[in-house]
């Protein structure tokens, strides 16, 4: 499905990305590892079209999309829960929602059957939920746009623990349902139960890639590349 082969770019006249590698397959969740400062948030921005690559390949069902505006990519398919959630905070949990939804099988209702704390605080402003009903409006809205590929950058930073928890019963619903998954998050033993493969960057270099399995017979890897 998604494709980036030797992919470059970085932010203006600073290369960040030298050669990054990764494919992600129909209803596969694969999650993108590394240190801070790594190229892991640069990878994603370039993905959906906020920063252009300069070189290497970015395609998707094997059409290039590599430079393409955002908007472009998101019609292609591509859903994107960005860091910091960046949810509309002057809007409601329901006009956030309906901001950028787009038809297909997600609805504003199965949202709500998600997560349906946010229909209990539907008519609230997105500035006056907590950072955990945030994050679950921002996969909502998401969602909304009825993705192929659903794109979480720090899936669960910042959460208390049974928010964190819920987030990630969350995501294997989604994967149980068929709906491929791309992710970045620090919680290394949620990620290892729910992804099928990772692939861990170091500056700006795919340095690793594997399965679940092969990661956790690999203390040297976790050691050199994640430090745990």
């Amino acid at each position: 499905m998604l494709a980036l082969q030797n992919l470059r770019g970085g932010y203006g006249q600073t290369p960040v990305l030298f050669d990054i590698s990764l494919e992600v397959n129909q209803g596969e969740v694969v999650a993108l590892l590394g240190r801070n400062g790594m190229g892991k948030t640069t990878t994603i921005r370039t993905i959906m079209g906020l920063l252009p690559p300069t070189g290497g390949s970015l395609t998707l069902d094997g059409a290039p999309i590599g430079g393409l505006a955002p908007y472009v990519v998101a019609q292609r398919g591509l859903g994107l829960v960005p860091e910091g959630r960046q949810i509309f905070p002057t809007l409601t949990v329901a006009e956030n929602l309906i901001a950028t939804a787009r038809p297909g099988p997600w609805t504003q209702a199965k949202i709500y059957d998600l997560f349906p704390r946010l229909q209990e605080r539907e008519r609230n402003l997105g500035r006056q939920l907590s950072g955990g009903e945030q994050q679950m409006l921002a996969i909502g809205r998401a969602l909304m746009t009825n993705p192929r590929l659903l794109i979480l950058d720090e899936a669960t930073e910042g959460l208390a623990p049974l928010i964190r928890a819920e987030i990630w019963s969350c995501l294997a619903q989604l994967k149980a349902e068929g709906m491929a998954i791309l992710l970045i998050d620090k919680t290394l033993d949620a990620i290892m139960r729910l992804a099928d493969r990772q692939y861990i960057v170091e500056k700006g270099v795919t340095v690793w890639s594997g399965t679940s399995d092969d990661l956790a017979a690999s203390p040297q890897t976790r050691e050199r590349y994640l430090h745990l």
